[in-house]
């Protein structure tokens, strides 16, 4: 009874398999990049109105995954996870003079007193007045680092994209708190270190580059993007010299370069579209300052604002930007560790030995969820009535790893198995042994 616990068929999966895709872009009014059509004709995602969509089981499987590797990289810098509220009080946003100049990308709400509140695009205001409510915090205490993973809220004029860009969407902020500038950039640096990190685990090509502080502020800012044609922002490279930069803070700071820093060579600018999929701040004293959030200096008694740095991830617009930036028209393709289930197992459609397919296919199944890393990972298409091409096409537009075909060999003594790894599209007939061997190389979160 254990093993059969682990077992997930097809046929109770929470898809409409019915569903026709659109063939093309053009087909379907707001669907102008694939993966919001992969993700929703999938059912990944389903929208709940203009700019706000609902994560369905298999694309939560996947943000969840997505969610516990960044706790990982937050954690091994020595983040602390906490939950703040949604509503934030006008009178904090008007204590950073931020109320005004946010503007109407806010959601604003009024209680039955009359007051104000915000629901929260981001948390500076929120996590300064919390330091600053804590009395007396040491020098020795920091730094403090402090991260949520929450929904966040911001009135998109146009939104588009799907989860690219949406009026409410899941993100990671994280807020630091050192004793000076010297030891924020340290910490600022050690934190750029973790999301190089994460986006090296995930596996999607991309870059950091210098960005604009923008309304949040401060002196230092980085973002990371993938590169992708449906992408919100233009950034410049030259491998010659390094530039790596958002074009918007070119114009802005008009430190955009002419030329190459090597000697007689002409800088050789490429522009690219990337999504922002993070971003990095060096706040300083801007919202510690104005909230009188400080700490203890070693005399004793000086008390001393702390230098701040602030730190998004988009978990959702990630999730959705590695489909954009992997997968085919047709078909999803997920980072390896992300993917909401590692292996598809289809039996063959037989009239006389149907049962016997399935039989084996439950088997097959137990066994490979014997792996304790494997627990949840496997799918059974018990869709018995239909032929293994059908099924196969299902299992390459959904972009599990791996697709475990039984056919005639699989019955037979020893038994044999084709594996089709979707990446690269490659066929193996394995053995039950190098199917297990196969098994423990998977890695998932």
């Amino acid at each position: 009874m254990a093993s059969y616990c682990h077992r997930r068929y097809v046929s109770r999966l929470f898809q409409n398999f019915g569903k026709l895709q659109p063939k093309s872009k053009g087909q379907e009014i707001g669907l102008s990049c694939h993966s919001h059509k992969l993700m929703l004709y999938n059912d990944i995602i389903a929208q709940s109105y203009a700019g706000g969509f609902h994560i369905l089981p298999i694309g939560l499987r996947a943000l969840e995954k997505l969610t516990r590797l960044v706790d990982e990289e937050m954690q091994a810098i020595g983040g602390q996870k906490i939950a703040m509220t949604t509503l934030a009080p006008e009178s904090l946003w008007q204590t950073s003079g931020r109320w005004a100049a946010a503007g109407s990308e806010l959601f604003k709400l009024m209680d039955r007193q009359k007051h104000q509140f915000c629901l929260g695009p981001t948390h500076e205001e929120l996590v300064t007045k919390l330091l600053a409510n804590i009395a007396q915090v040491s020098y020795k205490h920091l730094p403090i680092k402090l991260y949520q993973i929450t929904r966040k809220f911001r009135d998109e004029m146009a939104p588009r994209y799907g989860l690219l860009r949406g009026r409410e969407f899941e993100m990671k902020d994280m807020y630091t708190f050192d004793s000076n500038e010297e030891t924020a950039l340290d910490t600022y640096n050690g934190v750029c270190g973790a999301y190089n990190r994460l986006f090296d685990r995930i596996g999607v090509p991309y870059v950091k580059v210098s960005g604009a502080t923008g309304i949040i502020g401060g002196s230092l800012s980085h973002e990371y993007h993938y590169f992708a044609d449906v992408g919100q922002d233009s950034v410049l490279l030259c491998e010659r010299c390094g530039v790596q930069m958002n074009k918007e803070l070119a114009a802005e700071d008009g430190s955009l370069p002419s030329a190459c820093q090597m000697p007689a060579a002409q800088c050789d600018l490429q522009e690219q579209k990337g999504i922002e999929v993070g971003h990095t701040f060096y706040l300083g004293t801007k919202y510690s300052s104005p909230f009188k959030a400080v700490y203890m200096d070693s005399d004793g008694s000086t008390m001393i604002d702390f230098h701040m740095g602030c730190y998004g991830l988009g978990i959702t617009r990630i999730l959705q930007a590695t489909v954009e930036a992997l997968s085919t028209e047709t078909g999803i393709r997920w980072p390896s560790l992300v993917a909401p289930h590692q292996i598809y197992i289809i039996p063959k459609k037989d009239g006389n030995r149907g049962e016997d397919y399935l039989a084996a296919a439950e088997s097959l199944s137990d066994s490979l969820t014997q792996r304790r890393h494997l627990q949840g990972e496997i799918v059974i298409d018990d869709r018995m009535n239909l032929t293994i091409g059908r099924r196969q096409v299902d299992a390459d537009r959904l972009g599990y790893p791996y697709t475990i075909i039984l056919g005639v060999k699989a019955l037979e003594s020893p038994a044999l198995y084709e594996v089709v790894e979707t990446a690269t599209r490659e066929t193996t007939f394995m053995s039950i042994d190098q199917l297990m061997s196969l098994a423990d190389q998977i890695q998932t979160i």
